[in-house]
């Protein structure tokens, strides 16, 4: 029999998120929406799933007068994350952390998922 799957990470919107901020130390809402290509209705809901969940923190505040949203994996994200990796070990994901905090501007990691 197959281990079950996580039905907060089974969602191809949310593990995209997740892969994401796998990758880096934080990623501000732009950005994940142009990674992902998702909508700014979806991706809130499927943030705030992720939020409740316990697997991503978000933070709200200002860069100059524009508001910004940032979200980080936390620890269980991690843990819950890796163990879905592992699951689907024909998955190619990005292990170590990269240095840079991504931003509307930030165009500097790339992947796929699932490449």
């Amino acid at each position: 029999m197959f281990p079950k799957l996580d039905p907060i990470l089974h969602s191809e919107l949310r593990l995209a998120v997740m892969s994401i901020l796998a990758g880096v130390d934080e990623a501000d809402f732009t950005y994940l929406k142009k990674q992902t290509g998702a909508t700014s209705g979806n991706l809130s809901v499927q943030i705030d799933k992720l939020t409740t969940a316990g697997y991503i923190t978000v933070e709200k505040g200002f860069k100059g007068k524009m508001p910004r949203t940032t979200c980080k994996i936390t620890p269980a994200g991690q843990e819950a994350f890796r163990g879905y990796d592992t699951f689907h070990p024909a998955n190619k994901l990005i292990t170590q952390k990269q240095p840079a905090v991504c931003s509307a501007g930030c165009f500097s990691i790339e992947r796929s998922i699932n490449s």
